[in-house]
């Protein structure tokens, strides 16, 4: 998320997740880290995985390496089937989509930020710096926490976003992480979406 839209479907017990615009963009020419071909996803999970949690909505997402620490927002959809964005005035806010799996619960959770917005960068601008075995934390409504390790990143044009891989089920705890990327125009605004693909390696009980 940033300047216009990001997109893709949330399949398999979730719903659609489509285009949600923003008005501007501060990054003025600037453009975030963009994944590295080395670092696509294939499928295979990065590192042993361990049994899911109950669920409990997220209320943090901390990612050290990238000096992210930010409370989690609730979203849901408009009248139109597509997942709201969190505020675009709060560059430090990440969104869940609430009706989806929680983070650490069985199946792929979907966390959502904004990558900049009119004063500058926002809480998921550096999310195509994230290289594979990097790892991040969910703290939960519930006093839990989940540590996530990073499988694989990977930016795809808006037209082709591949709704199939990044929402289908899974058997295991995952996490995708999602924001605008790609290349960007004043007219067009973002043309594509980075996601983050990682899947559940630590939890911690209240």
């Amino acid at each position: 998320m940033g300047e216009r839209a990001w997109s893709g479907a949330v399949a398999a017990a979730a719903a659609i997740l489509v285009g949600a615009g923003l008005l501007h963009s501060g990054l003025d020419g600037d453009l975030p880290p963009a994944p590295l071909a080395a670092q696509a996803y294939d499928g295979t999970p990065v590192g042993p995985a361990v049994p899911p949690l109950p669920p409990s909505p997220p209320v943090r997402v901390r990612i050290p390496v990238l000096g992210v620490d930010a409370p989690v927002a609730r979203l849901g959809l408009d009248g139109e089937g597509r997942l709201r964005p969190p505020p675009e005035e709060d560059r430090n806010l990440a969104g869940w989509y609430a009706d989806g799996t929680a983070p650490g619960s069985g199946g792929a959770a979907v966390l959502a930020g904004h990558v900049d917005n009119a004063h500058g960068p926002a809480v998921f601008y550096r999310l195509g710096a994230l290289r594979r075995g990097d790892q991040l934390e969910v703290a939960r409504a519930d006093g839990a926490r989940a540590w996530f390790q990073v499988d694989g990143v990977e930016v795809y044009p808006k037209a082709e976003f591949p709704d199939a891989k990044v929402y289908a089920a899974t058997p295991d705890a995952q996490l995708r992480l999602i924001t605008c990327g790609g290349g960007y125009s004043r007219d067009g605004g973002w043309d594509g979406n980075v996601v983050v693909y990682a899947h559940l390696v630590r939890t911690a009980a209240a």
